[in-house]
């Protein structure tokens, strides 16, 4: 499939975006290209792809063909330019501040994140001495104030984790371009099939591949996409790509490379450096779970509101956070944030409590008790003592992960089996 070919639909995409039949062998399927190295042509080739003055293949932590085509296919699904793919969506995150950040400088981020994000914000970015500064993106003027001259980014999730908050994504992409800052967009729970941060004033895009990507639960990944919009040099604020880099004879990643700088970085200095590479056969594993992304993600979401509405009206639960709800305060935003649903990630509150919810999730059979979401399988966790249980209870609380919730991570079975075992767990916890 030719590069140049944006007009092909979403479906279609998602099966042929950056793959072409194997060169060497015709195979159809993208080969794991499981080598460390790759030959050069002669001394000349070599140092021109040293340089950055060819694009090609040198060794496996930089650039490796099965991890090139998934670069590919994910910056066509979500309309960017180029893509970074990394080893898990933490690593992602760090990868898409690297270039930003300096040390005292600060990054405006919601506070409805996933429990690990906010950790690795409040306490591990410390140590390069950058910090973040959380903010209730619903309340703008807050976003607003937040903002100081050593800003570098705002972040958000499009479908926040665990509470399945839709972000008013245009409104914050608004706030970033009068700011003159890039906003970065965690489209893990959405996926581009629900979500295209891009159209609503995005710059970068980061996902957990683990999740709905690959969409199986077998391996482990991160990406970090490039819009191609945002102008690295015109504040002066990104010296990273704006200014000389010493390592490669004081090429200006921005000067040189224009819409593709931010990507051509990642990959010349962040993999480079950092070294978190994602494997070849990870890489394999979530291309062929795209290839279903579309037909998995309608699925995910018709039964995620009927489960939803089903929990909604029983009387042993005290909410349901489900933006697909019509007694959502998310509602009205689906239409243009997420106009092909809400995704298939909410919580629900239990009226007894802390006790119920152990009970409950110790008491379900088809739903797997594990720190994961967007498996073909439906999950349940209970965070507050899980993946938010570093947190204090204030933040808990407003990261969505109270500890009478739940976090459900709908799956692709049947709705009414999923809906049975809920019932009957929900009996047995409320005894």
């Amino acid at each position: 499939m030719s590069d140049d070919t944006p007009s092909y639909g979403f479906d279609t995409l998602q099966i042929h975006a950056g793959s072409r039949p194997d060169p060497a062998t015709g195979a159809r399927q993208t080969p794991i290209y499981q080598s460390t190295a790759f030959v050069f042509r002669d001394a000349e080739h070599a140092a021109a792809l040293f340089n950055l003055q060819e694009v090609g293949f040198i060794y496996s932590r930089l650039t490796n063909p099965t991890v090139a085509v998934l670069q590919k296919r994910i910056a066509a699904l979500e309309g960017g330019v180029g893509a970074v793919c990394c080893s898990s969506g933490h690593a992602a995150q760090i990868m898409s501040l690297f270039p930003l950040m300096q040390p005292g400088r600060n990054l405006v981020v919601s506070t409805r994140l996933y429990g690990g994000t906010v950790t690795q914000f409040s306490q591990t970015i410390k140590r390069f001495g950058w910090t973040a500064k959380f903010v209730d993106f619903d309340d703008t003027d807050a976003v607003k104030a937040a903002i100081d001259e050593d800003t570098r980014a705002i972040f958000c999730e499009s479908i926040a984790n665990p509470g399945g908050y839709i972000t008013d994504l245009p409104v914050i992409g608004r706030i970033a371009d009068d700011a003159g800052l890039p906003l970065i967009v965690d489209n893990t729970s959405a996926t581009p099939y629900l979500c295209r941060p891009f159209e609503h004033g995005a710059t970068l895009v980061v996902h957990s591949t683990t999740k709905y990507l690959t969409g199986t639960g077998t391996v482990t990944g991160g990406a970090v996409v490039d819009s191609g919009k945002f102008d690295w040099a015109a504040s002066g604020k990104f010296p990273s790509l704006s200014e000389p880099e010493p390592a490669y004879h004081g090429l200006r990643f921005a000067e040189t490379f224009g819409p593709l700088a931010f990507t051509f970085h990642g990959v010349a200095v962040g993999l480079r450096d950092l070294g978190m590479t994602m494997n070849p056969q990870g890489a394999h594993y979530t291309l062929l779970g795209i290839e279903t992304l579309s037909l998995r993600m309608r699925r995910h979401v018709d039964n995620a509101v009927k489960i939803a509405n089903w929990l909604e009206r029983d009387d042993r639960v005290e909410y349901v956070t489900y933006a697909g709800l019509e007694s959502s305060p998310y509602f009205g935003r689906i239409e243009t944030v997420c106009p092909r649903g809400a995704g298939a990630l909410f919580t629900f509150a239990l009226k007894g409590g802390y006790d119920a919810c152990v009970k409950l999730v110790d008491s379900l059979e088809l739903f797997s008790h594990v720190a994961n979401l967007g498996d073909a399988r439906s999950l349940i966790i209970h965070s507050a003592s899980t993946t938010h249980r570093q947190l204090t209870a204030e933040q808990q609380r407003a990261a969505g992960a109270a500890q009478e919730v739940v976090r459900v991570s709908i799956g692709i079975e049947d709705a009414d089996d999923l809906i049975a075992d809920l019932d009957q767990a929900l009996s047995k916890a409320s005894s």
